[in-house]
């Protein structure tokens, strides 16, 4: 079982939490496992249904909304970042710096 997924993203155009973004959590099959939005310090604290083990699962942003919603074009309607879980009982953060443009991710802590 895993002990904590969670996520982070980062508006690097005002340098701010990018408060309202919709991230599904997808199951190496590709099925939805749990969705959340991220609150207005950017982020999702726990997002990790019980029963996920190690294997190969996506995060997906909607980027496109979020930028719609505050009026600025972007290139990138959505980004997925697909990482491996390898060990259930260790905590995991996937952050994602965004930009109308441009993104960014890595293994945070």
């Amino acid at each position: 079982m895993s002990k904590i997924l969670s996520t982070h993203v980062l508006d690097a155009t005002d340098g701010t939490p990018a408060a309202g973004v919709h991230v599904r959590l997808l199951s190496p099959d590709g099925d939805v496992l749990a969705s959340a939005t991220t609150d207005s310090d950017g982020r999702v604290a726990e997002f990790a249904p019980d029963g996920l083990t190690a294997a190969t699962y996506s995060l997906v942003f909607a980027t496109g909304d979020y930028f719609a919603a505050r009026g600025r074009e972007t290139f990138y309607p959505e980004v997925t970042v697909t990482f491996v879980l390898d060990d259930p009982q260790r905590g995991y953060h996937v952050p994602l710096l965004l930009s109308p443009f441009a993104y960014s991710t890595y293994r945070g802590s």
